[in-house]
């Protein structure tokens, strides 16, 4: 039998556990304080940086007016300067309008920005009547006079520019600091509460098991072996989770440093394609090649973390609104490589609408692109409701629908089955099939997600069948927290 506590004892355990949750709520009220006075803080940094953004593009609009005007004239009226000029000019409108209501609430950044909108109408007039006066083939002291008056207005423009980004960096840096502060403030304080009742839990379980008997040390040590492994797992899908959401952040940060060298490289072929080597411009077009590779696989990325990271209710989808919107969606290709289809009219299931419209993108995608040249296209999209007995995966009882994707394709061998599936797993080369690799596993996760299974029948040169089996209801209204995670891996070809 139980040993009986003693009610000192029982009193300890109370007090110790008591102070441990009240730590846990100071733990909680702190955390969720000092978290949103940091999102306060980054948003306005993030606002600042916008602000600061805004004011280079404006310099460097007044920048080109100013390099355009000088080139017309040192070239005597070549029209060629005036390109970077006309390109400018009706830029203005928009960008001081934007940076008006980016400071609506910063009165002081307002008057600045009213006083620059009137130096850059200045250097504006005076530029154009430079231009004119060149245009009109006027004595060249007069062109010059009003150059140099230009000069003079442009460091006007500039002068304001430096003063409002130097007020505007300030705020930057005041709220990076604050930043900065409630996230250290955050760590320490969060460090400090869990020491304290860690301490506390730990004296109130040597209590207990210094007055518990043999029997009941044993039923705690195994209680705390579950709990223990229950942790570790909870820890696992967080660090999972925020694993997927450093993907995600990560992709999305990295489409700007790419859409730079994609414009710049365009802006490099449009402007200055005709004075480059023939050897240099097969370099910038395998550059741009490249940038835009690397893109379609960011964006594939994004779509596969999104999967996980966007949680969006299980709604009634009609499957067959989905496919001919696909099909809609991929009219152009489908013409381009003469592809005929045969489909059933496909059921209503439980689902998220834009996953599926994902999963039959990428299937399809995948039956037009490995085609044979010699042969016409022919995709066969069937679809039949069962039950779940037939695959050890599924939940015997449970009413799912199968749908089936049969092309005439090139095939695969079935040993690399569990390959295609995965991220960034390739059974040919990028220059023999485009694609990044991700749109089977994106598919993968889809199904899974759903609590379904997808598999594959191949044989080279013959064609391939996928099989995907969905239920027909969720049982949820709303995505649970497990997430399915691929292993990462290289590319076959």
């Amino acid at each position: 039998m139980r040993s009986v506590l003693p009610k000192t004892v029982k009193k300890r355990i109370i007090i110790g556990f008591g102070v441990a949750l009240a730590l846990i709520v100071v733990a909680l009220g702190l955390t969720l304080y000092t978290y949103n006075q940091y999102r306060k803080a980054s948003d306005q940094i993030k606002h600042s940086q916008e602000v600061i953004n805004r004011l280079g593009r404006i310099l460097s609009l007044i920048t080109e007016v100013e390099t355009g005007e000088r080139g017309f004239l040192a070239s005597s009226g070549d029209p060629i300067y005036l390109k970077a000029y006309e390109n400018a000019l009706p830029q203005f409108p928009t960008e001081l309008d934007s940076l008006n209501k980016l400071l609506a609430d910063r009165p002081d950044q307002l008057r600045n920005l009213d006083s620059l909108s009137k130096r850059i109408d200045m250097k504006i007039e005076m530029a154009s009547q430079q231009v004119d006066a060149v245009k009109k083939k006027l004595p060249l002291s007069i062109a010059r006079t009003y150059m140099m008056l230009g000069i003079s207005r442009m460091d006007r423009v500039r002068d304001q520019l430096r003063a409002m980004n130097k007020l505007e960096q300030n705020r930057f840096n005041i709220y990076s600091k604050s930043a900065t502060a409630y996230f250290w403030n955050t760590l320490v304080g969060i460090f400090t509460v869990t020491l304290l009742m860690a301490v506390t839990l730990i004296l109130s379980y040597n209590v207990l098991e210094n007055e518990l008997n043999t029997r009941q040390s044993t039923e705690d040590q195994l209680r705390a072996y579950e709990d223990e492994l229950r942790e570790k797992i909870q820890l696992l899908e967080i660090s999972n989770e925020e694993l997927e959401r450093f993907a995600f952040v990560a992709s999305h940060d990295m489409q700007e440093p790419l859409r730079k060298i994609q414009s710049f490289g365009y802006l490099l072929r449009d402007r200055y394609g005709s004075d480059l080597r023939p050897e240099a411009t097969v370099y910038l077009s395998k550059i741009l090649q490249s940038a835009e590779r690397m893109s379609k696989m960011i964006k594939d990325l994004l779509n596969f973390s999104r999967i996980s990271s966007k949680k969006e209710p299980f709604q009634r989808v009609q499957l067959s609104e989905v496919l001919e919107g696909v099909l809609s969606d991929q009219e152009i290709t489908i013409k381009a490589v003469g592809a005929a289809f045969e489909m059933d009219t496909l059921a209503e299931i439980e689902a998220v609408q834009s996953q599926m419209d994902h999963l039959f993108s990428n299937l399809i995608s995948n039956a037009l692109k490995f085609t044979k040249p010699d042969q016409v296209p022919l995709i066969k999209i069937t679809g039949e409701t069962m039950e779940g007995e037939g695959y050890e995966e599924l939940i015997p009882g449970k009413k799912y629908y199968k749908i089936t994707v049969r092309d005439n394709g090139i095939g695969f061998n079935e040993k690399y089955i569990d390959h295609i599936f995965k991220i960034f797993q390739r059974l040919h080369g990028k220059n023999t099939y485009e694609g990044t690799g991700i749109g089977l596993a994106i598919c993968k996760r889809i199904v899974s997600y759903h609590k379904g299974l997808i598999t594959a029948q191949s044989q080279p040169g013959v064609g391939t069948t996928f099989i995907i089996i969905l239920p027909e209801k969720q049982t949820l209204s709303v995505h649970d927290n497990a997430a399915i995670h691929e292993t990462s891996t290289y590319s076959l070809g």
